[in-house]
């Protein structure tokens, strides 16, 4: 997996729209593409659709191992304080070692944020823009289902703040949208396909990944405002040896850089499970 600089346009199949006021200037920006040979890597993977949370609001899985080393090594100190008899020499290398991993335990969230490289920012919500749930009425009871769960929890477990599906033509949009307020859901979603066919996102065939969506001249007005990330797996299917295209899953969120390589394979494998 390979950063392209690109020159737009980024592809001759996907026709990008640069908005008004930077269609005179040549502006580069950062994308990843995903060849053929990266497909069978990431059909090897063996992913769950669904991540462990405890689904508490507000609590950061990430930083448990932090609370659970503050809990054990106030026990132990509390245990030391507390005992009245003199302590054997034993019981204070078992202190000592209870109270290293402890404290290895309190430093482990940030040696995980070390070893990423950065710090992936949090997302905020769009302060404009429209939050929908459009799903098209021409498709089946157990599709929209897995749609609808599919987009619920691509919301809930990652930095997104907006997400489109789009398979064989019929599209399931949620989250927050520049789109139209008080417009009934059937003209929303003629809306979006309409939008949808003039960027050229039907015709994307590789994946695309932009972690610096914001100032570059890349402009899809659909997206809510103070999107500055966008990631998009095109939904390819494999027919004797030809391609079909199947459609596609896209993300936006409004944190720079909100996809890790682990997040990017857990969205293409969900993905995978819209194809064909």
């Amino acid at each position: 997996m390979s950063i392209q600089i690109c020159s737009f346009p980024l592809h001759p199949r996907f026709s990008l729209r640069p908005c008004s006021q930077t269609a005179a200037r040549s502006t580069r920006i950062f994308a990843r593409t995903e060849n053929e040979s990266s497909r069978s890597d990431q059909q090897q993977l063996n992913l769950s659709v669904l991540r462990f949370t405890f689904g508490i609001p507000g609590l950061d899985e990430s930083y448990l191992p932090r609370w659970i080393g503050y809990g054990f090594g106030s026990l132990i100190l509390l245990n030391h304080f507390s005992a009245s008899a003199p302590i054997s020499e034993s019981q204070l290398r078992s202190e000592a070692l209870g109270l290293s991993l402890a404290a290895f335990s309190i430093a482990l969230p940030y040696f995980g944020k070390f070893l990423k490289g950065s710090e992936v920012e949090k997302r905020s919500l769009p302060e404009e823009g429209e939050q929908v749930f459009v799903i098209s009425s021409s498709i089946g009871d157990s599709l929209k289902e897995d749609l609808a769960w599919a987009t619920y929890v691509l919301l809930r477990n990652t930095s997104t703040v907006a997400v489109m599906i789009s398979i064989q033509g019929e599209l399931c949009v949620r989250g927050y949208w520049n789109c139209p307020g008080q417009m009934p859901k059937a003209q929303l979603h003629d809306w979006f396909k309409r939008n949808v066919d003039e960027i050229g996102l039907a015709d994307v065939k590789e994946t695309l990944y932009f972690p610096q969506y914001a100032g570059s001249a890349l402009s899809w007005d659909i997206l809510p405002d103070g999107t500055r990330s966008v990631f998009v797996q095109p939904l390819v299917h494999n027919i004797d040896e030809s391609e079909k295209m199947d459609g596609f899953l896209l993300v936006a969120s409004t944190a720079g850089y909100a996809y890790s390589d682990k997040d990017r394979a857990w969205i293409g494998a969900m993905a995978d499970k819209f194809r064909g």
